[in-house]
Formats: structure tokens, sequence, C-alpha cells
């Protein structure tokens, strides 16, 4: 059976996986120069002063975003329990929403639908929105077969009575529930709440999984897009813009990554994972800023199918597992000021997120 150390081992290996197969598609690639670059000259010795403070800056955005909330063992207004992690999670999903729809779709049909691709077939169909559609869709199946493959495994399973069971009716309700990374197994009679709490528990592990990988592919493209630039007034606004970025997207995915419950090893793998993605990608840009060419035809066609494929990802996730699974729990909905609070969250993050558009 598939688990979490399983699953954060497939997504290093689509890490590097895009680590050298992006560049290859779009090295030795002939550009297509545009007149909106006129304004802004080229300067490698310059770019490379504000690359490096994008590496830090963004590592230490990333790395706080994603830690805050797996503090809430330590800092009881950060608890997954709490009403203000609530509305925590709904300014990240807002975050996260905002991005996908302002962010990354926009930069996805901007790159397909260049001029500097042919006319046939780039230019007679939408091919952006049908790769988000499909990527959403992907994720969706996804979603439901690892779920499903996973109640099935444990819930599918005869129960096993204990020995203390037999002997005694004073432990005929005893449950000794176990769980071990995506998987747990149940000894004695599990109630009901018992399995429900184990079905949220491994519905929270794929969603944080899935998340974590819809976001990486994007970090990787923004990090090689930021790094292969030689143009200072291009890299100075996205330095403190994807900042932000990264560390409100941070959240979200923590406070996934918290009430999945996962073993200190996975989550310190998964907080490693996210925050060095973008980074990474960065120092791999410098390295063929020399031969990459950001408006080749290759180029403008593999980025804006990832991003595309991002945008879909992000967009699923935020609105069915964040904000649908949050917003229809009936603990919110019990209370007209979580509710109330939980939208304006909502509203300020996308909001937050929709501002930065203006510099990324």
């Amino acid at each position: 059976m598939a688990t979490a150390p399983t699953l954060c081992i497939t997504a290093t290996n689509l890490l590097i996986l895009l680590i050298f197969f992006l560049p290859s598609l779009v090295l030795s690639d002939c550009s297509c120069d545009e007149a909106e670059h006129s304004d802004h000259p080229i300067n490698g010795g310059e770019s490379l002063k504000y690359k490096l403070a994008a590496i830090a800056s963004i590592l230490v955005a990333g790395a706080a975003g994603v830690s805050i909330p797996l503090l809430g063992k330590k800092v009881p207004a950060l608890n997954p329990e709490n009403h203000i992690f609530f509305m925590i999670k709904a300014f990240a999903a807002g975050v996260i929403l905002a991005t996908g729809f302002i962010h990354i779709l926009p930069e996805a049909f901007e790159r397909l639908t260049s001029p500097c691709l042919g006319e046939n077939p780039w230019g007679k169909f939408p091919f952006t929105g049908l790769v988000a559609m499909m990527s959403a869709i992907g994720t969706l199946m996804v979603d439901t077969f690892a779920t499903g493959y996973y109640k099935r495994q444990h819930f599918s399973k005869p129960k096993q009575v204990t020995a203390d069971e037999e002997r005694g009716q004073e432990h005929a309700g005893h449950v000794h529930v176990h769980t071990h990374a995506t998987h747990g197994h149940a000894h004695g009679s599990a109630s009901p709440s018992d399995e429900e709490s184990l079905s949220d528990l491994i519905r929270r592990r794929i969603v944080s999984q899935v998340l974590e990988l819809g976001i990486v592919v994007h970090s990787v493209i923004i990090g090689v897009s930021l790094g292969a630039s030689q143009r200072p007034e291009t890299i100075k606004p996205l330095l403190a813009a994807l900042s932000f970025h990264q560390f409100f997207e941070g959240l979200g995915l923590g406070g996934c990554i918290s009430q999945a419950k996962f073993r200190f090893s996975t989550m310190a793998m998964m907080v490693l994972f996210f925050s060095v993605t973008t980074p990474v990608g960065i120092v791999l840009g410098i390295g063929i800023s020399r031969i990459y060419h950001e408006n080749g035809p290759t180029a403008l066609i593999v980025e804006g199918v990832f991003d595309a494929a991002s945008a879909g990802i992000l967009i699923y996730m935020a609105l069915v597992d964040l904000l649908a699974a949050d917003f229809m729990n009936p603990r919110l909905q019990s209370s007209l000021r979580l509710q109330l609070g939980a939208n304006i969250s909502l509203l300020l993050g996308t909001g937050c997120m929709s501002f930065l558009a203006k510099w990324a």
C-alpha cells in the first residue's frame, strides 16, 4: 500500500523530473523578441544580485508560511480546533484560489496565445482552458480513487477481536487505533465515529499531498523564469511579490499538513520540499540564463501547459478540498459569527493575492 512517505518520494521524483526535463526542452530554442522588453535593458550583473536576494527571501518566506500552522501544538490560537484557525485557513484558501485564477491562468493564456507561436493550432483553439479543465478533472479522479482505495483497505477488512474482549465485557467497546503515514488499522469494535474520524484523517492526508504537488509544478516554473531573466526591472517587483506569494501559499499548505497529523519526519519532508522548490528553480534558471530563451516557441508551450495544469489543480483544491470542506462543516454553519469571519477572511485572502498581480 502506498504511504505518505511513498507519495512524498513520488513528489520528489516529480521535482527532479521537472528540473531536468524543463531545461532540456527550452535550451537552444529560437527566441521571439517582443517590443515590451525594450523598456527593460539587460544587465546580468545587477540581475544576479536581485536573484540571490530572491533566493533568500523566498526561502525564508515559504518556510515561515508553511511552518506557522504547524506550531498549533505550541500556540493555542493556531490549534486546528480553534475558531481562529478556520479563518486562517479561509484566508490561505483564498490566496491559493487567487493564485490559480489571477496569477497562473492568465500567464498560461498569455504564453499559449503568444504571437511567437504559430496560428495553427495555437491560435485556433483555447488549449489553456482545455489543459486546465483536464487537470482539474484529473485531480478529481486522483482524489476520489485514492480516497476510495484507502477506505477499502481499512474498512472492508473483518474487524479483529482482541483476547481481552473475549475474556471480559468491560473491554467490549475498547478500541485501539493506530495510524501510520496515510494508513491505519483498528483492533476491536470500532464505533462509527472512530471510522469517520479515520476516514477524515485519510482524506486530509491525500488533500495535503495533492495540493503540494500542484504548488510544486508552478513553483518550479516561477523559479526558472525568475532565475533566467536578465532584466533587473523585471526581477525587482517579483522579489517582494513572490515572497508574499510563497508565504501565503505556505499558510494554506501548512494548514492542510497540520490537520493531516503526519509523523514528524513526513511533515519535515513536506515543509522542506515546499520551501526549497522555488529557490531551486531560481538556481536552475541562473545556470541556464545565457542559453534560455523565455520567448522561444518551445519554452512558451512547455511553460504554458504546465501553468495551465497547475492552475487547474490549485483551483480545484481551493474550491473543493479547502473551501467546500470547511464552509460546509457543521461547526462553522452553526455559528453565524464564525461564518462571517471565515467569509471575510476568504475575501481578504483573494483580495491580497489579486492585488499582488500588479507586480507579479
